[in-house]
């Protein structure tokens, strides 16, 4: 086995922190994220083994480090991927955040890197940089973070920041800080992650173009004397059978008219992310081809930014997918799916037993044989 095709992966789940819901586009069948729901979400993914939680970040979201650090006393194994946002507090102040509850979670913190890329948002919270400024920004804050983390004392002036004496009075639980993930298609992105990543993050791209981007990335890492391991960013829509799972696809954007679609477009459009632009290139728009690749189905991406794509199919075909991109290079896997915590069970039952997984799953005092023990028949027998 090559070094450039993992052998174990990782499997994380997410939790929807600006709302979730049956329908995409609609109020209709809507479900508000309050802490008992994410618990609830959180808990299930716990249970069933999944390595972790992704929470997102954004005007549109409940602020992700407190939903974890409420969420975390409910849970034993499960890692929480949570955002930093450069340039929208100070790398020391980030690096306090991300002791803290790396020790309250008993070293179950991963960071999740963002630099945003909808300048409305971002002038919403003073942060004005255009794409260039905030990947110069991302470099510097790093540099220091990292540093913090590490148990360094930093006096460094640059030109977004000028730190004296910057230090950790208490360190993180894990050895030089948490995983660092990070994601930016462009080239400047791709440079940072190179420099400062631990996994490369990308969105839900065939295939091949996942290959073309790792092996960028790969590259540029190699060229700044760094080994980057490398994450993707899917949703996914398992059922029993193929056809079922196409009419769940189709059933998920159901109300959604053209006039939600290209309101949504627009919003798109005004955003200088490439992994963006890149995520509309796969449909621009239109629900007439929406299966761009076996199996990996655009329409999420018709009204939802970011992530646009999911796996749709049986398990056994989804577990074939998700071995593509393994063999691609893909270590790491972060799905979602409608209703989340419903999903979240379809997945970690049906597929996740198929997956050559990196970590444990279920808990270490299950009873042999529970987890998969179902109904007593006829109030005796345990079925095979």
């Amino acid at each position: 086995m090559t070094e450039s095709v993992p052998e174990k992966i990782n499997v994380l789940w997410f939790l929807p922190t600006h709302g979730d819901g049956r329908y995409l586009g609609t109020s209709k069948g809507g479900r508000p994220a309050d802490i008992h729901y994410l618990t609830q979400v959180a808990k299930a993914a716990d249970r069933l083994g999944y390595y972790g939680v992704l929470l997102p970040t954004g005007s549109s979201c409940e602020d992700s480090w407190v939903i974890a650090s409420a969420i975390a006393p409910w849970t034993r194994n499960l890692r929480f991927l949570v955002a930093v946002r450069p340039g929208l507090l100070s790398p020391t102040l980030a690096a306090r955040m991300t002791a803290t509850l790396d020790r309250i979670s008993d070293g179950r913190l991963l960071i999740n890197v963002v630099t945003g890329g909808n300048p409305a948002e971002n002038a919403g919270d003073g942060l004005l940089a255009d794409h260039a400024e905030r990947y110069e920004i991302t470099d510097e804050f790093l540099s220091i973070y990292r540093d913090l983390l590490r148990g360094e004392t930093v006096t460094r002036k640059t030109r977004h920041f000028d730190i004296r004496n910057g230090h950790l009075t208490f360190r993180p639980r894990q050895k030089n800080g948490p995983e660092i993930f990070f994601g930016g298609s462009s080239e400047p992105g791709q440079l940072v992650a190179a420099q400062y990543a631990d996994k490369y993050l990308t969105w839900g791209e065939p295939p091949a173009q996942v290959a073309e981007k790792i092996a960028s990335v790969r590259a540029r890492a190699a060229a700044a004397g760094r080994h980057i391991s490398f994450g993707i960013r899917l949703h996914v829509i398992v059922r029993e059978t193929t056809e079922e799972a196409w009419a769940a696809a189709a059933r998920l954007i159901e109300h959604i008219d053209d006039e939600t679609i290209a309101r949504a477009q627009k919003v798109f459009a005004g955003m200088d992310s490439v992994g963006q632009t890149r995520m509309q290139a796969l449909h621009n728009g239109s629900r007439d081809r929406l299966e761009i690749s076996p199996n990996l189905w655009a329409g999420v991406g018709l009204v939802r930014g970011g992530a646009g794509t999911a796996l749709v199919g049986d398990p056994q075909t989804i577990a074939e997918r998700i071995d593509e991109y393994r063999k691609a290079g893909i270590d790491t896997f972060i799905f979602s799916g409608y209703p989340h915590l419903e999903e979240a069970c379809l997945f970690g039952e049906m597929v996740l037993p198929l997956l050559p997984l990196a970590h444990r799953t279920g808990y270490d005092d299950d009873i042999a044989g529970q987890e998969t023990a179902g109904e007593i028949i006829a109030n005796t027998y345990r079925p095979d």
